[in-house]
């Protein structure tokens, strides 16, 4: 099998020919032959002047280069597309999907023997992740960490938890504009993905939980010296990697690392967007993701990180009470401890050599639980046939069962224009319902889903509402909110046949969503639904409507789906 600078050639007709050529040029940047006949290692370059979040990839790539080069490869750096979450038009979640494509090809046409894949905010991880479960070179991530926490006012502040408990007290009037600036220019004190369980957060948990990258890698701040020696060591494995070919990701993406990720995601209070990610990155690596065994998980494992916004807390704490080596000992006989990790050992061995810190808050015991039940829970009913997600965690007591009359959006666009208006028909006992939002029908599935509150009932003091949507929601958003309703309403989903002033049941104890208007009535109100119009005639968009799947096979393109190795 070819390796090094042997790898990949490119077709001339010659092979031997191809690889002097390949030398002719790479020598121009002052390569020796020493240098060139080490094993290589790929690193991917994420930074962009447009994601702030990973400001400090310039610094990790340096601390990897030197990890790579003290175990005797040869690193080499390439680009790719990066995806900041306020920074993507018309969503990062549009363009995860091209970026795993452009992650996955690099990965494939340039000669590396193992890659080191660098990425934090929202969508880059998962990208990544689907990537090399594709490609299939030995791969190892290193995520770029969390910002550190602010202050305002004496108070801690997390990008961005608290980005929209300040912007909803400014909307009801109790913050005014000068301030509201302010606390705008302290959220967020540092490079670094959101302090919070956020999505970001969310999936740099679930990719060490999974074994893909090296213990404590979810927690360590990006500002901290630590993060800087852990991208060393990640050099260092990687090269190792690169000389023994192993493991693979199809080693380390397999049914019992899965299992393990569903068991931390309902733990932590992750992001309802960890859900969808989780599904696509299955669905590379061929294995089937089953909202069944996740909702039933929900049942029994607790909520046990005590973090924003389902508690109180911020990564940084949650990094110096003993991170997620210390969180998983909690839960292990829930995990499959044999399933292997990309350090070499298994994930059995990384938690019990996990740091007991005395006196922490952080992450708490099974006997004392931050929440009984877990995270997230998935709905069924007549609004939800192939399911919906809540996160329970992070929702009212008193919203759990709850009936209420129908407030109807037909796009993100008519919510914007009408949900401040004073005319609104609108209480705080109904159900905010959004629709055309979902995978196809925005397209991109925004996270719209946090449905602000009403600016006339949010200065009557109303905190939170029932509200359902197609689309998606930020991890670090609060609220009893109804998400990734399948199938969407673009497509013919039941959330198109809502209309003003019909009932809604929620009843999350019963996993149950549902539409109190008779079958009869929505069989003809389905009878005369206008088909939904595209406008994605030409490029990635016209791709993008045509082929991404459903929120509960985690909205991949279809013919990305089926496991590569298997034909």
């Amino acid at each position: 099998m070819a390796r090094g600078m042997r790898k990949g050639l490119t077709s001339y007709g010659d092979q031997e020919f191809s690889l002097f050529l390949r030398k002719v040029f790479i020598k121009a940047m002052g390569y020796s032959d020493d240098a060139l006949d080490r094993p290589i290692v790929g690193i991917t370059n994420t930074y962009s002047d447009f994601n702030p979040c990973h400001g400090n990839v310039p610094s990790l790539i340096e601390s990897a280069k030197r990890g790579v080069m003290l175990a005797g490869g040869l690193p080499m750096v390439f680009p790719t597309i990066t995806i900041h979450e306020s920074f993507a038009h018309p969503t990062s979640m549009f363009l995860r999907n091209l970026m795993a494509m452009d992650t996955e090809e690099m990965i494939r046409a340039q000669p590396m023997d193992s890659v080191i894949v660098i990425g934090g905010c929202d969508k880059t991880l998962p990208a990544q992740i689907m990537a090399a479960a594709s490609a299939d070179l030995p791969s190892i991530v290193l995520p770029v960490g969390p910002m550190v926490v602010g202050h305002h006012r004496g108070e801690v502040l997390g990008a961005c938890t608290d980005c929209r408990r300040m912007w909803s007290s400014h909307r009801a009037g109790d913050i005014d504009g000068d301030e509201i600036e302010i606390i705008n220019a302290r959220l967020a004190p540092s490079v670094g993905t959101c302090m919070v369980m956020g999505t970001a957060s969310t999936m740099a948990c679930l990719t060490e939980a999974m074994g893909l990258s090296l213990p404590y890698t979810a927690a360590v701040p990006a500002t901290h010296a630590e993060r800087r020696r852990l991208a060393e060591a990640t050099g260092k494995r990687a090269t190792e990697m690169a000389v023994s070919n192993t493991p693979r990701p199809s080693a380390l993406i397999t049914e019992d690392s899965i299992h393990n990720a569903m068991v931390v995601l309902q733990s932590i209070g992750g992001s309802t967007n960890g859900v969808v990610h989780l599904a696509a990155i299955a669905g590379r690596a061929g294995i089937k993701f089953d909202l069944g065994a996740f909702d039933r998980l929900g049942r029994t494992v607790p909520v046990l990180l005590n973090l924003k916004p389902s508690g109180q807390h911020y990564m940084e704490h949650f990094h110096h009470a003993g991170g997620l080596p210390r969180l998983m000992r909690e839960l292990r006989d829930l995990l499959k401890l044999d399933a292997p990790v990309v350090g070499g050992s298994t994930v059995g061995d990384v938690i019990e050599q996990a740091e007991d810190v005395p006196n922490q808050d952080v992450i708490r015991t099974r006997e004392k639980p931050l929440k009984p039940q877990g995270a997230m829970a998935v709905l069924h009913g007549n609004l939800a046939p192939r399911g919906a997600v809540i996160k329970q965690s992070a929702a009212s007591k008193e919203l759990m069962v709850h009936t209420g009359r129908a407030v109807v959006f037909d796009s993100v666009q008519d919510l914007t224009e009408r949900i401040d208006s004073p005319d609104l028909d609108v209480k705080a006992e109904d159900v905010l319902v959004l629709r055309n939002a979902g995978p196809k029908g925005a397209p991109g599935m925004p996270e719209a889903g946090y449905l602000p509150i009403p600016r006339k009932l949010a200065r009557e003091g109303v905190k939170d509402m029932v509200r359902i949507s197609d689309a998606r929601m930020s991890g670090t958003a609060f609220g009893t909110i109804v998400l990734h309703i399948t199938p969407e309403s673009a497509v013919g989903g039941p959330l198109a046949l809502v209309r003003n002033g019909d009932k809604i049941h929620l009843d999350v104890p019963n996993r149950s969503i549902a539409l109190q208007v008779d079958a009869a009535e929505l069989e003809r109100r389905a009878e005369a639904l206008a088909p939904v119009r595209t406008m994605a005639k030409r490029g990635y968009a016209k791709l993008y409507v045509d082929t991404v799947l459903q929120a509960d096979e985690g909205c991949d393109f279809e013919f990305l789906v089926e496991d590569p190795r298997a034909t």
